[in-house]
């Protein structure tokens, strides 16, 4: 694993902005407001050559008395503990303050390798005078403003020097590739749905350790932060998003960015896990986000979360409500399980992987004509102002998800219930039970070769 640098410091002294100049893309949410960063974010960078985990934390109030601050020590004191080097980052403009002082203290007694970052030192001229008191702390130090790259490159040159010996591992690489090996792609999981429905806890009881802050506070989650880990050989990857509430009802510029942030971030995982919490049922809400899954043919389950609180006859009542929801994609899989319990959460890797797998299928050209001409002459399609559509030719044009692509002598002869005959004959013989598949079909008035 490549050393870990922690980003550490009192609240709005712009540890994400840093985060984001290090990482070399806007991966935390950087926000005037301060306590926008809660949960650590971890990403992978390379900083003077050298490949290095970054972690991104809350802003650190010693003896805080709001139990959601206490939380938010508690990462990142996780953060510090993981660390091979810490960067505390404090705040040219506002001075040295005493919180400043307090998570010093606390660093001195961490025993790690401990680098200061003022920031905000804007324009070279004031840099020194800036930031002479923040030696008194006793740590190195390095002056660099953030959001305008200004010492950059020397922090990352001090950072090199102040981090443990590189392990020479490309003799080992070099080895694993020779015997054939190599890395799975992590299956990437991104928790959606919306706020107090159990993203969090969910991932936090798969993962087994308290690595997302779990409030009852709604919008705790504001950044997607990843969480990866390995389970029996594989490697996986959660997508902790924010909750997302209904449109009408954001009127904060913070949450609406952090909400279509969620979505996009659906959109890219391998398999999005849409979490409801069983008690509110299925509310319009869900059922906006399993339309707009399924527009953007986005592979998903269902988690329906805390089933443990939910007495059988409300349970049937549930199913029924979502079965209705899922008859425009009744091909998703719904689990139910409950974070608290930790019942039925194996399920959801298990549903995640085989969604993976039948999302990667490629089927050859000359199998899929042949199979489904044979499909196509058993049920014609219906007639259409005195004609039927006539199908030449059919091809798959990529996966992930599976997508195929039939050639016909008019499309406007086609009807969406034969083109959904079509998409479930595809379904039954090709074993394509969870998958998303994109059906499109392209008029031709010569048979393709």
């Amino acid at each position: 694993m490549p050393p870990v640098i922690a980003l550490i410091g009192r609240p709005n002294v712009g540890k994400s902005t840093l985060f984001n100049r290090l990482a070399r893309r806007s991966k935390a949410i950087t926000h005037d407001r301060p306590g926008v960063t809660r949960d650590r974010l971890e990403v992978r960078a390379f900083l003077d050559g050298r490949e290095v985990t970054l972690v991104d934390t809350g802003g650190m109030v010693p003896d805080d008395p709001d139990r959601l601050g206490r939380m938010v020590m508690e990462q990142a004191q996780a953060a510090i503990g993981q660390a091979h080097l810490v960067l505390f980052v404090t705040d040219a403009r506002d001075g040295l303050m005493a919180l400043d002082h307090e998570v010093a203290e606390m660093l001195r007694q961490c025993a790690k390798p401990v680098l200061v970052a003022v920031n905000k030192a804007d324009g070279e001229e004031r840099a020194g005078e800036l930031s002479a008191e923040f030696y008194s702390l006793g740590f190195p130090l390095v002056a660099v403003s953030a959001a305008h790259g200004r010492g950059i490159p020397e922090l990352q040159e001090t950072i090199a020097d102040l981090l443990p010996p590189e392990e020479d591992a490309r003799e080992e690489d070099a080895l694993r590739r020779e015997d054939g090996e190599e890395a799975s792609r992590p299956l990437r999981l991104a928790m959606l749905g919306r706020p107090n429905a159990g993203k969090s806890s969910l991932v936090n009881a798969l993962v087994g350790e308290t690595r997302l802050i779990v409030s009852e506070v709604p919008g705790t989650t504001r950044d997607a932060v990843d969480v990866a880990f390995t389970r029996a050989g594989k490697q996986y990857v959660f997508v902790d998003t924010a909750g997302v509430r209904k449109k009408a009802r954001i009127d904060d510029e913070l949450e609406r960015h952090t909400a279509t942030r969620a979505l996009n971030i659906a959109k890219r995982a391998n398999v999005a896990v849409l979490v409801i919490d069983a008690e509110g049922g299925v509310g319009t809400q869900d059922k906006k986000l399993i339309a707009f899954l399924d527009k953007e043919k986005t592979p998903f389950l269902v988690a329906i979360n805390k089933i443990d609180l939910i007495p059988k006859d409300r349970m049937l009542g549930l199913k029924k409500d979502l079965s209705e929801e899922l008859r425009i994609c009744p091909h998703v899989p719904v689990l139910y399980v409950s974070a608290f319990r930790k019942k039925g959460l194996g399920q959801i890797l298990e549903t995640a992987e085989a969604i993976r797998v039948e999302c990667a299928i490629r089927v050859g050209t000359g199998e899929l004509n042949r199979v489904m001409r044979q499909v196509l002459d058993r049920h014609q399609p219906p007639m259409v102002k005195g004609r039927r559509a006539k199908f030449y030719y059919l091809t798959q044009t990529a996966a992930e998800p599976p997508t195929f692509v039939f050639f016909v002598n008019d499309i406007e002869r086609v009807k969406p219930s034969y083109a959904k005959y079509v998409e479930n004959q595809l379904r039954r013989l090709f074993g394509l039970t969870m998958a998303p598949l994109r059906i499109l079909f392209r008029s031709s008035h010569t048979p393709k070769e």
